[in-house]
């Protein structure tokens, strides 16, 4: 609600308005609890006062860096306070302890660099301008001073950021407590190197932001008397797991399917792959690359960050076979069988090679893996009883595995991770950065 007692003839406000959201004007006449506005465009119109907010005509043009400045905290300041800012390309804004974030969705020079990160060592926040490194600081000199746990939450709608800004504290906190270079694979560096790997797996473009996380993430970094990093452990939860069979245009799946795809000649002839326009679960969409990214050397960056978190070849064949199977069950397609009522049979020689790479790949019997897909399995208290399920049926099924095995991966994954960097059971304290999709509402997610 507007403060209509302040709101007089003369005074400058905003108004609501259906394109800007809100735009300003002033106020010509007061009739009752109605006013007409001459607003900045030129315009009249006539608004209720219960809608109208006053506006700061000394804010200053380029916005304040901490909105508990502003003299009127209501929606229509904070926006433009942030819209002032954004237009000078300041994306960071405080409000009290808390940093606001807008995605620039371009490279700011200089704002990440080991010299930035050396000012805000030492500094409190609001001594320098707004930036998502004061606020690792603060966590991080909370810890150390206080000798207690602190945690950063970072949280907003797809393409707000969320993914970069963790990446960005994880990084500054690797910075403070940090070994030498020349200490080998340290903790901070298995740290940061799980990042890519589980982008490969847990990312993928949506219509907003080209590399969205499609899961929630809490990374517990812990820290030893010294204030060194020394162990760590991820947790994740909420995986998308419909997005592995079922996309909408102009989205894509998980980038590893796309980055296998674009793989080694020899890769793909291991994992019998092709362009990824003929496969049933990516060529939903018409989107297979992204602007400004080589499949190929994210194929090869993704492998050898894996080694950095302790994947090892072997490991690392074995998931990309699952990566493979997943791509090849998604073209096994199926029809009514003529010999037996409510019944399917794989619908063509095609459905059966690829039924064939599956199991080769999954390294099980290709009778076992059609019978499991076209038959439901009942266990009664006296019998187990085997029920033939139509084409729609054994579809729905197909969808299942495939979805369960790319969960089941990707748990994995976290595991290997987190075995490979450790816990320091001796750590004295510890920051977590939980990195959440707040405000997204998922239909179906199962």
């Amino acid at each position: 609600m507007g403060v209509a007692e302040n709101i007089v003839v003369g005074s400058h406000v905003w108004v609501p308005d259906p394109e800007l959201v809100w735009i300003d004007g002033q106020v010509l006449s007061i009739k009752g609890k109605e006013a007409e506005i001459q607003l900045s465009d030129g315009n009249k119109v006539g608004s209720s006062l219960s809608k109208l907010h006053p506006k700061d005509e000394d804010a200053p043009p380029n916005g304040v860096d901490d909105m508990t400045k502003l003299a009127y905290l209501h929606e229509p300041g904070v926006l433009y306070n942030l819209k002032n800012r954004y237009d000078i390309n300041e994306i960071y804004t405080y409000t009290g302890n808390i940093l606001i974030a807008i995605n620039p969705f371009k490279n700011i020079e200089d704002l990440y660099d080991v010299n930035v990160m050396k000012r805000y060592k030492g500094a409190a926040v609001g001594d320098l301008s707004p930036h998502v490194f004061a606020i690792a600081e603060a966590a991080y000199r909370a810890m150390i001073n206080e000798e207690k746990n602190n945690s950063i939450l970072v949280s907003g709608e797809s393409g707000a950021g969320k993914t970069e800004t963790t990446k960005m504290i994880m990084q500054y906190l690797a910075f403070l407590g940090g070994h030498n270079a020349s200490e080998g694979r340290t903790v901070e560096k298995q740290v940061l190197e799980s990042n890519p790997v589980l982008e490969a797996f847990g990312n993928a473009k949506t219509v907003k932001n080209s590399n969205s996380s499609r899961f929630g993430k809490f990374v517990e970094i812990q820290f030893d008397k010294h204030g060194r990093i020394s162990g760590a452990a991820i947790r994740t939860y909420l995986l998308e797991r419909s997005r592995v069979c079922q996309i909408s245009d102009p989205e894509r799946n998980y980038h590893c399917f796309y980055l296998l795809c674009a793989s080694p000649p020899e890769d793909k002839e291991k994992y019998k792959l092709g362009d990824p326009k003929s496969f049933h679960y990516l060529n939903q969409s018409n989107c297979y690359e992204l602007v400004g990214i080589n499949a190929a050397q994210e194929y090869l960056s993704t492998k050898r960050a894996m080694e950095v978190v302790g994947i090892n070849q072997e490991e690392q064949e074995a998931i990309f076979r699952v990566i493979a199977a997943i791509l090849h069950l998604g073209n096994i397609n199926f029809a009514k069988s003529e010999e037996e009522t409510d019944s399917s049979v794989l619908e063509n020689e095609e459905s059966k090679l690829h039924l064939q790479i599956t199991a080769e790949l999954l390294m099980c019997d290709p009778s076992a893996l059609e019978d499991a897909l076209c038959k439901r399995v009942m266990i009664t208290p006296e019998e187990v009883i085997k029920r033939s399920l139509d084409p729609l049926g054994a579809t729905v099924s197909r969808d299942g595995l495939a979805k369960t095995l790319y969960s089941r991966l990707f748990d994995w994954l976290v595991q290997k991770i987190n075995v490979s960097i450790g816990q320091d059971p001796e750590s004295k304290c510890l920051i977590g950065v939980l990195d959440i999709y707040g405000f997204e509402s998922f239909k179906n997610n199962r």
